[in-house]
């Protein structure tokens, strides 16, 4: 069959979610449908159709939108009509995923000639259902897409199953495999900064850069999700995806065209230049951590091992640290520093290229330590800085370190969407450039399950680390021994 490549304005859409009456539609992907209505950003006849478990009615769903999704909207982007003109676009289907009667009646609410976009925020273990539920009540046709919620697999083998089994109903451009990282504004800015400006070109590669360091660190305890948590940890649930994706897009070639499959194949060649971790190389530069009591913004938080959920001798590491080599010729010799972790000191993702110091320094009181640096910033706020050194004024030749800014909000007066709101719509028209293909999936799994296997044949447990801080003392110590340092600890 021939595969619809977006959404035609003429034909309406069905978003379908299987997960409708769940936390991450509660909190992400309702408010970003909003916000996408709002604007214009939909067909014109486009419908919600929700779909549950739970024995609720059309108007018991709309309650939950309203209690649930409402307060996760901006209140400057509400008004009584707008979100009365939204709700009417919604529709409640309750489905037992094993029942094929159910997904009979769901074809039943999305008859006709519609678009259908499918997302699954669900467990994955209920993808292979779901797609054959779908397929056998006549619902998958070539204009029809699959969005994918990660975890997508604990190792290689399971993603691959993953893949095969919703790829017996779904082509392979039909597949959205969703990391609403790459949804970011400044995530997606970083391709125009690389390679729309001749400054960064000639020097983003050996040797004029010293070190990469990519963290994505969060303040929160694993809440709610601890039975899930348990099982995944921090490498599984952020390095896996969001840190190898991050290090994609920084350290990839430049693709001949920004088509979806030109940056994919770039990226694909970073994941598998990753240099295999031995033995030795998972002892020297892996750190796992996990968090112990401590204090979070004033408050007191208990320790992993103390929440609700998690066994009282668990292993799963709530921290992440490690040195990671690019064997190819741009990268030869250039560390990149990945870090991830739970009850850190502050919520904070950022990329930081280290640039390499002056060979030789004509300024006699110059610090001999201090580098150029670009900061990336994703979260709290998205921001990109150069830090470069000026005179300051008033001295002889005295340095000092100074930043120049890009606001990327003051630069232009466009509204700039939330990532999963710019997900979808790039769903909605087809554009798969800012989700993981499948040999990408996999080739991340192929380097990542090495270091799980590898820990797990260990005895070593997770270093503790007091809640608050920026982990364990390790952390710093797997810096020091090539002669950096964190970025907030500069």
């Amino acid at each position: 069959m021939t595969i619809s490549s977006a959404a035609s304005p003429d034909l309406p859409l069905d978003m379908v979610i299987f997960g409708g009456g769940g936390d991450l539609s509660a909190r992400k992907l309702l408010p970003a449908l909003y916000m996408a209505h709002l604007h214009g950003a939909l067909p014109k006849q486009t419908r919600i159709l929700a779909i549950g478990r739970q024995d609720w009615t059309r108007e018991r769903y709309l309650e939950f939108v309203e209690t649930k999704s409402r307060p996760f909207i901006e209140p400057k982007a509400l008004s009584n009509d707008a979100w009365q003109a939204f709700l009417s676009i919604f529709e409640y289907v309750k489905i037992d995923v094993t029942s094929a009667a159910d997904y009979q009646r769901l074809a039943t609410v999305s008859a006709g000639d519609v678009q259908r976009v499918f997302y699954l925020a669900t467990s994955p273990e209920l993808f292979t259902q779901i797609c054959d539920g779908l397929s056998s009540a006549g619902l998958v046709d070539a204009r029809a897409r699959v969005v994918l919620e990660k975890p997508l697999g604990h190792d290689l083998a399971s993603a691959q199953e993953i893949n095969n089994d919703v790829g017996r109903y779904f082509a392979e451009p039909q597949i959205y495999r969703i990391d609403h990282y790459l949804g970011k504004e400044t995530v997606q800015n970083l391709m125009v900064l690389r390679f729309g400006n001749a400054l960064f070109g000639p020097l983003w590669q050996a040797p004029y850069i010293k070190s990469v360091q990519i963290t994505v660190a969060e303040s929160v305890g694993v809440g709610s999700r601890a039975g899930f948590y348990d099982h995944t940890g921090a490498l599984r649930d952020m390095v896996q995806n969001h840190l190898l994706q991050l290090l994609c897009i920084v350290a990839m070639e430049p693709p001949v065209s920004l088509d979806s499959d030109a940056v994919r194949d770039e990226k694909l060649k970073v994941l598998r230049s990753l240099r295999k971790m031995s033995s030795t190389d998972l002892a020297r530069d892996t750190v796992r951590g996990q968090y112990a009591a401590g204090a979070v913004g004033g408050e007191p938080v208990k320790g992993y091992l103390q929440e609700d959920g998690v066994p009282a001798e668990s292993g799963t590491e709530t921290f992440v640290a490690l040195k990671v080599q690019i064997d190819n010729w741009r990268w030869a010799n250039v560390p990149f520093f990945l870090r991830t972790g739970k009850r850190l000191a502050k919520r904070q993702s950022e990329i930081v290229i280290e640039f390499a110091d002056l060979p030789f320094s004509i300024i006699p009181d110059g610090p001999s330590d201090r580098s150029n640096r670009l900061v990336i910033r994703l979260q709290p706020e998205e921001s990109i800085q150069l830090q470069m050194m000026a005179k300051e004024p008033g001295s002889g030749m005295q340095m000092l370190p100074v930043s120049l800014s890009l606001d990327l909000e003051q630069a232009s007066t466009l509204r700039r969407p939330e990532a999963y709101e710019r997900l979808l719509i790039d769903v909605v028209r087809g554009r798969l450039t800012h989700f993981m293909r499948r040999d990408e999936l996999e080739a991340a799994w192929t380097w990542v399950e090495p270091i799980l296997n590898g820990w797990a044949q260990s005895n070593d447990r997770p270093r503790q680390y007091t809640a608050g801080t920026w982990g364990p003392a390790a952390s710093s110590a797997l810096m020091a021994r090539y002669n950096m340092t964190w970025s907030e600890e500069n």
